[in-house]
């Protein structure tokens, strides 16, 4: 008999929130009628500049079954969280996982770019993407190399060994679920491949934060552009006034010279 869901929840805190926040986001979609092609992320809304869709197609579901599916699996590769005495555990998923979404995203793009501009398979234009299946295979893919004679169980009865499972799965699921995104599955496995190798690698905290910062300033000033949610409240007016003074720079020779002024600057706003 295994250990009480709360244990397992405890064991796994990083897995458990990505799952409830896959879950909510689900929900909140279907409450709220929003489809897919709003939050997916796909060639022509890269171009237009919907950066923001690399994040939000990641934890974003088309159905409650492609929800259970991706979900199902990513508890089981929870366990990366419980080997830290193997050079994984929990600050290893977190930043890594951050890794995964924001360059699987990007992978996904590229890998559209090539298709159409250098094979002109002009369908992938309107190929939409969504799902966290690119973090579960990427995820998949790193315990591959890792611990590759561990075994990956899902649904609780249909048991893969880790080693071959990243293409197993990939096979399978393009069999099973024509609709699933073959690219999307691929740019995860990847990603995670360059990570297990080690092509990616010194993901401390400080660049785990500082890779966070830099995507969530490009997630809202690029949702901000494409004008899809009001952020008045981001707007900064440029303010002019004569009684401050303006700095300017003036070469001199090899040398220079700062000068300051109590005119105004007719060619700068103070922002």
């Amino acid at each position: 008999m295994g250990k009480p869901l709360f244990y397992e929840i405890l064991e796994k805190p990083a897995t458990s929130c990505a799952i409830g926040i896959c879950s909510a986001i689900w929900f909140y979609i279907q409450k709220s009628n929003i489809g897919y092609s709003h939050v997916g992320l796909s060639y022509e809304t890269a171009l237009e500049g919907h950066y923001w869709r690399i994040i939000t197609s990641a934890f974003s579901h088309i159905s409650v079954l492609h929800l259970v599916f991706n979900m199902s699996a990513l508890w089981s590769l929870g366990v990366v969280e419980q080997l830290g005495h193997l050079g994984l555990g929990m600050q290893y998923y977190l930043h890594y996982t951050l890794v995964l979404v924001v360059l699987s995203g990007i992978l996904v793009i590229g890998m559209y770019h090539i298709l159409i501009q250098k094979f002109k398979l002009e369908y992938f234009r309107r190929v939409t993407a969504v799902g966290y299946s690119c973090v579960v295979f990427g995820w998949m893919t790193i315990l591959s190399v890792k611990q590759p004679s561990s075994k990956l169980n899902l649904f609780g009865f249909l048991s893969l060994p880790i080693s071959f499972a990243p293409f197993e799965s990939l096979i399978f699921t393009s069999i099973i679920v024509p609709q699933a995104s073959f690219i999307g599955h691929l740019s995860g496995i990847i990603v995670g491949y360059a990570v297990g190798w080690g092509l990616i690698h010194g993901m401390n905290n400080y660049w785990a934060v500082t890779m966070l910062g830099w995507t969530v300033l490009v997630f809202v000033f690029s949702l901000k552009k494409s004008g899809t949610f009001d952020l008045n409240f981001l707007e900064i007016e440029p303010v002019t006034d004569p009684s401050l003074p303006s700095v300017r720079f003036f070469a001199a020779g090899t040398g220079r010279s700062l000068q300051m002024s109590t005119l105004p600057d007719a060619g700068a706003d103070l922002v």
